[in-house]
C-alpha cells in the first residue's frame, strides 16, 4: 500500500502464561485515524504499548515506513520519537510547568536551540488554547488542560504516528469535549492516530476506520458506518448494545 504508515502482521504478546494480542493483523494509512473499541480487558491499550516499543512482541512483525521495528535488539528510542503517545495518566512532573515538561523531552532528545523549541512550544500551546496557562504547575490546572498539555509534550517531539490510549477516561465529563476538539483537530490536520476509545459517539463520528477488539483479537474492522449501523459479528452488536445503553 503505497501511503501505508503502520502495518501489523499476526502480533501475539503474552504476560506469563496469559495471552494478551493473539494474532493482530492491522493496517493503518496516512493520515488514517483508526479507533480500537472493545471491553476493557480485550488488549487495546497492549496493543498501543508494543506498537510504541513499550512492550516487546512474542511472535509477528510491527512494520512503520517499511521498517521491521520489533525485530529483537532494535533501538526503541528512535521509533519513539516518531511514534507518540498519550496515556489516560497525564504524566506531568508536577514540580515543573507546563511549559517545562513540554520542552524537557525536545530539549534531551533533539537537541535543538531553546529559542527555537520554545517558539515551537509556544505555538502549540497557543494551537490548543492554552497559551494563558504555559507558566501554570500542573495542579493549577484542571483534568482536561492537564490532559491537553499531556498531548502538546507529544507533539513537541514532531511525531509521525499519535497513539491515544484512553485519554479522557479519567475526565469530568464536561472535561472530555475540550480534548476530544484537540483530537479533532489533529485529524483535521492529517496526523496519523490510533485511539483506544470509550467515546463510542466519538468514534462514529471521527474515525476513518474502527476496529473492534475482543480477548486478543480484531474480530470486526470497518468503516464506522457500516460497523456502528450494521456490525457483522454477534459480540459487536453485544458490546455496542451494552455502551450505548450506559
Amino acid at each position: 500500500m503505497a501511503n501505508e504508515r503502520l502495518h501489523l502482521k499476526d502480533v501475539h504478546k503474552a504476560f506469563g502464561d496469559v495471552p494478551v494480542l493473539k494474532g493482530i493483523n492491522l493496517s493503518v494509512k496516512e493520515g488514517e485515524m483508526v479507533c480500537l473499541i472493545g471491553s476493557s480487558g480485550s488488549g487495546k491499550s497492549t496493543l498501543l504499548r508494543c506498537i510504541n516499543l513499550l512492550e516487546p512482541i512474542d511472535n509477528g512483525q510491527i512494520i512503520f515506513k517499511g521498517e521491521d521495528i520489533s525485530e529483537p535488539g532494535f533501538d526503541p528510542q528512535p521509533v519513539r520519537q516518531k511514534i507518540g503517545i498519550v496515556f489516560q495518566s497525564y504524566n506531568l512532573f508536577p514540580h515543573m510547568t507546563a511549559l517545562a515538561n513540554v520542552m524537557l523531552a525536545p530539549r534531551r532528545v533533539l537537541h535543538e536551540p531553546r529559542d527555537q523549541l520554545l517558539a515551537q512550544a509556544t505555538a502549540l500551546f497557543e494551537k490548543f488554547g492554552l497559551a494563558d496557562r504555559m507558566n501554570h504547575y500542573p495542579d493549577q490546572l484542571s483534568g482536561g488542560q492537564q490532559q491537553r498539555v499531556a498531548i502538546v509534550r507529544a507533539l513537541a517531539m514532531n511525531p509521525q504516528i499519535m497513539l491515544f490510549d484512553e485519554v479522557t477516561s479519567a475526565l469530568d465529563p464536561e472535561l472530555i469535549e475540550e480534548v476530544l476538539d484537540v483530537l479533532r483537530q489533529l485529524r483535521r490536520q492529517g496526523m496519523t492516530m490510533i485511539l483506544a476509545t470509550h467515546e463510542i459517539g466519538f468514534a462514529r463520528e471521527a474515525a476513518d476506520t474502527v476496529c473492534m477488539l475482543d480477548e486478543g483479537i480484531i474480530i470486526e474492522q470497518a468503516s464506522p458506518e457500516k460497523l456502528f449501523t450494521n456490525p457483522s459479528e454477534p459480540r459487536t452488536r453485544q458490546f455496542l448494545s451494552s455502551v450505548l445503553k450506559q
